[in-house]
């Protein structure tokens, strides 16, 4: 029988006892994940390639970045208690949402079908998809699984004042890139100069009024979206009328993944969509 299911963490999942077998010449676990209890990789691989996974029902996406493939298998001969698939979900699920990651499809059909599920973290640097298959054994002794987790690089983006002007000036608008600590609207330190630009810009052309809009992929739920959207857009007008920009010369909208400029089917294209705008008013 074989089974699937996705999993990420960044911080030990379960206390780990020392494996009755090591793990395979050069192999050693993700960065950001960590095993279960008594499991140990008995084969490992990386290289740039395309992974296919789950993100909805029947919808299936393939993505490309560095590939981490990770085969683990289960010590019996330690004697301790085998983990059953449910056990296995739910400890990477937690593990990932702690994180900021999110769950994004999971179907759990049975013994003689299969446990999937695709999960999604997104830092300041990269998107990380991690998807495990081919589990083997029962319900209840789960004796291996396929761990395979794509690195895709984030979007970043430098831009001047006077460039920032000549774009709004021109088209009405710019979208900027700026980084947010995950599922929240936190700016992150290296995006505090494009904030600075943003306020020099309405500083050097004080008749400039402009609607700051923030817009998200489609991952997740459209409500959660459009909260966060309209969290980050309000949080960079506040960063901007903090460095001493009148408040009367900003608004700030949240449109969610409503107007999403690129194919949300593709990591580049959602990379593209999590932006914010800055609006000639």
């Amino acid at each position: 029988m074989k089974r699937t299911l996705l999993a990420i963490a960044a911080a030990v999942l379960l206390p780990v006892a020392a494996p009755a077998q090591t793990d395979a010449d050069g192999c050693k676990d993700h960065p950001l994940l960590t095993r279960l209890e008594n499991f140990y990789v008995s084969s490992c691989e990386e290289n740039f390639n395309a992974l296919t996974l789950r993100t909805g029902g029947s919808t299936s996406e393939s993505k490309e970045g560095t590939l981490f493939r990770l085969y683990y298998r289960y010590n019996f001969d330690n004697g301790a208690k085998a983990k059953s698939a449910l056990q296995i979900i739910r400890n990477y699920e937690l593990a990932l949402q702690k994180n900021g990651g999110k769950l994004l499809y999971r179907n759990v059909s049975g013994m003689e079908g299969t446990v999937e599920a695709t999960l999604y973290l997104s830092t300041k640097e990269k998107e990380y998809w991690v998807q495990l298959t081919s589990f083997a054994g029962t319900d209840n002794a789960v004796e291996a699984y396929a761990l395979n987790v794509l690195e895709v690089e984030a979007m970043k983006q430098e831009v001047a004042a006077s460039k920032m002007f000549e774009a709004i000036s021109k088209a009405g608008f710019i979208a900027l890139y700026i980084n947010f600590e995950t599922g929240k609207s936190t700016i992150l330190p290296e995006s505090q100069e494009i904030v600075t630009q943003i306020a020099d810009m309405l500083r050097e052309n004080p008749s400039l009024q402009v609607s700051v809009e923030g817009h998200t992929d489609n991952i997740g739920t459209a409500k959660a979206n459009q909260l966060l959207s309209q969290a980050r857009a309000a949080a960079v007008m506040n960063a901007v009328i903090a460095k001493g920009i009148a408040r009367t010369r900003l608004s700030a909208k949240g449109w969610g993944q409503t107007k999403p400029m690129a194919d949300n089917a593709t990591a580049d294209g959602r990379g593209k969509n999590r932006r914010v705008e800055i609006v000639k008013r």
